[in-house]
């Protein structure tokens, strides 16, 4: 497993460098803004990036925005409790996960195995305000996203432990299924809802009462 890390503090990447390293992950590179990441993950192909989003030049959610769409890494954005909007524009670029920077190691190794492995981390303490602002503004609170009405029942259980932040091996083992049967459910789910990924989808339906 290999990971990038992109902030503009070196202290920060060393401290994110020396908990990574202590759990055996390995980090392949840094990066001290946003265009020298989107460079570096082309260059180093790592798995995961670990994306400060404010930072001079290019910003993270520029740069998560530019990586995802070279298919070059999976993104998880470090954010502060005063970062909402940039949680927003990070979550539209498309990064499946948001960690607080005061995350401890085991969370963060936790974190990038789990995204590495193709699922999604929301930490609701960084995203409860931020979902809520997915939906277009002046919209009902309770206005379901387009596509919604369209999942199966089984699907609709899915996208609930999704939102409770269960892996695909949680979710095959909760409702009796393959991982594979999960994975291609999960598909299904993105694509009626219109989300770019897992942490999209959950952000668009988080608020919605149960049905």
């Amino acid at each position: 497993m290999r990971v990038l890390l992109a902030d503009d503090h070196a202290m920060i990447r060393e401290g994110l460098r020396l908990m990574l390293e202590s759990h055996g992950i390995e980090v392949v590179g840094e990066s001290a803004d946003g265009a020298a990441a989107i460079a570096a993950a082309g260059d180093l192909r790592p798995d995961v990036v670990l994306m400060d989003l404010r930072m001079p030049g290019t910003d993270g959610v520029e740069a998560t925005r530019r990586i995802v769409e070279s298919g070059g890494a999976e993104v998880i954005a470090l954010t502060s409790f005063d970062e909402d909007e940039l949680v927003l524009g990070a979550l539209r670029a498309g990064a499946v996960g948001f960690l607080l920077k005061t995350v401890d190691a085991a969370g963060l190794a936790d974190a990038v195995r789990r995204v590495a492995a193709g699922e999604g981390v929301l930490d609701p303490r960084v995203t409860r305000r931020a979902l809520r602002a997915v939906r277009h503004p002046g919209s009902a609170a309770s206005a379901p996203p387009a596509g919604l009405n369209d999942l199966t029942d089984r699907e609709r259980e899915v996208l609930r432990a999704m939102g409770e932040g269960l892996s695909n091996a949680q979710i095959a083992a909760l409702l009796f299924l393959s991982v594979p049967t999960v994975k291609t459910h999960v598909s299904n789910v993105l694509a009626k809802l219109g989300a770019d990924s897992r942490t999209h989808a959950v952000a668009m339906t988080r608020d919605l009462p149960p049905s």
